[in-house]
């Protein structure tokens, strides 16, 4: 029997999710979507993004290990509204062999705007132990395409913002947004 060599993965510079539509059941009482549910939208495109590399819905099960968000830094940069639709960047920043580090943009899927944006850190865990655990060498070769695709992406915007008030007369800078012109 010979052996089946799969295609190397490709990646998009950034990986752009599926449309979604927002809900009329995830406006809240001010009218706009609940911050809940922006959550849910990064959690989807996350599951596509990292479906490519062989993290989807039936790894954990197959290999008896997933990843666990660890921490995720939100920032909520226009309003949503019922029947909005959106479509969700994601960029691969880093990783190493138990961690990966990305960033996300939630976008108007018409116009581009940038509704929200979320950096986040998940950690590798091995389902048995519940630990960290490292990635398996086939999962690691795909998230190094990815890093390597997603690298000549801009940084612009990267590195979560200290949190502060700001105070009367004092001028803050707002970055850029680092994923601006990915509309499908």
């Amino acid at each position: 029997m010979s052996e089946i060599n799969a295609a190397p993965v490709l990646f998009f510079a950034p990986f752009v999710s599926s449309r979604m539509r927002i809900e009329p059941a995830w406006i809240d009482y001010n009218g706009h979507l609940n911050l809940a549910y922006y959550h849910v939208l990064l959690d989807r495109a996350m599951d596509e993004a990292f479906g490519l590399i062989g993290m989807g819905p039936d790894y954990p099960a197959s290999r008896r290990a997933s990843y666990f968000l660890a921490e995720c830094h939100t920032r909520f940069r226009r309003e949503l509204m019922a029947d909005a639709v959106v479509r969700v960047t994601v960029q691969l920043v880093d990783f190493d062999d138990k961690a990966l580090h990305y960033r996300m943009e939630i976008r108007d899927a018409a116009e581009g705007w940038v509704a929200a944006t979320a950096e986040c850190v998940s950690v590798h865990v091995d389902l048995e132990t519940r630990r960290p655990a490292p990635f398996p060498a086939d999962i690691a070769a795909n998230l190094d395409l990815m890093k390597t695709s997603h690298a000549r992406l801009p940084r612009a915007g990267q590195g979560a913002p200290g949190l502060g008030l700001k105070r009367r007369g004092e001028r803050r800078e707002e970055p850029e947004p680092a994923l601006a012109g990915t509309r499908h």
